[in-house]
């Protein structure tokens, strides 16, 4: 690993996440999920403040600040001075979590000025992980649960990880949308790249394993005309940089800004850079 950067933070946060997907785990398969809802109107569960806490503590060591989804609303007066400090969603997808439908994750993200530069992505119930740094590079590990507690050597690690993006042989042109948030400017897009590309198939993922279908090189494109927080995209964003995408605005140019002072995300559009749009 390199010396530089924050590679050194990747076994940290890969701990933090594993953490929390257990303690998930651990509601998930029980008999009562605990539903609860915020002012929004938005759902929250148990699992979601005991997996902010396990998160919380795994990172405190590491002496960078924290924002998280199910944590206290920090002003934009405090925050916009970080240099450089964690973003976290500990559920993301808790629609999915109620519907005990499997796809939702754990997002951790470190954030530079205003861009991610490590992220991690775990899915607790079927154990993907992955994760990626600028340096680094980006990574998938298949049902990884509590591996990383078993290996002291991060090297090791890496050396059984499988790099990303992998070398997805596929037929048609892949565009990868919500399953809970598909609306008619998605539509659209997909219809454009069917005019484009002839044959394309859509696939339907919910939570930020979105984000990673296209580093992974499962998809070709992610289009993001709804609604998400800062919080929902940069752990994502980070894995998708590492792996030598781009997370833009719709233009194609512009990107994708953290640690502003609305934390409610613009559109945004997932892609190699040899897709022009």
């Amino acid at each position: 690993m390199s010396s530089n950067g924050f590679s050194h933070l990747l076994p940290v946060a890969i701990h933090a996440a594993l953490q929390a997907g257990e303690a998930i785990r651990k509601i998930y398969f029980s008999d009562h999920l605990l539903v609860d809802y915020k002012s929004d109107l938005s759902p929250v569960t148990l699992a979601d403040m005991h997996a902010h806490e396990c998160i919380e503590r795994e990172l405190q060591s590491t002496g960078y600040p924290f924002l998280s989804e199910e944590g206290v609303n920090i002003p934009y007066e405090q925050r916009k001075d970080w240099p450089v400090y964690w973003l976290v969603d500990p559920l993301d997808g808790t629609k999915e979590f109620i519907r005990r439908n499997d796809d939702f994750t754990v997002n951790i993200g470190l954030v530079r000025g205003h861009q991610p530069v490590l992220g991690v992505v775990y899915s607790p119930v079927n154990g993907l992980l992955y994760f990626g740094e600028l340096e680094t590079g980006a990574f998938k590990r298949d049902t990884c649960f509590d591996c990383l507690l078993e290996e002291s050597n991060f090297n090791l690690f890496l050396e059984k990880s499988k790099r990303l993006p992998l070398d997805k042989k596929r037929d048609r042109f892949t565009v990868v949308v919500s399953k809970s948030h598909i609306n008619e400017k998605t539509l659209d897009f997909v219809n454009q790249m069917k005019e484009r590309f002839g044959d394309v198939e859509s696939i339907s993922i919910g939570s930020s394993l979105k984000m990673c279908m296209v580093p992974e090189g499962r998809a070709d494109v992610y289009p993001r005309f709804g609604k998400t927080m800062e919080w929902d995209t940069a752990a994502g964003h980070a894995i998708a940089v590492a792996a030598g995408f781009l997370v833009t605005l719709p233009d194609g140019e512009t990107p994708l800004r953290y640690n502003k002072p609305d934390l409610a995300n613009p559109f945004f559009i997932v892609r190699h850079e040899s897709l022009n749009l």
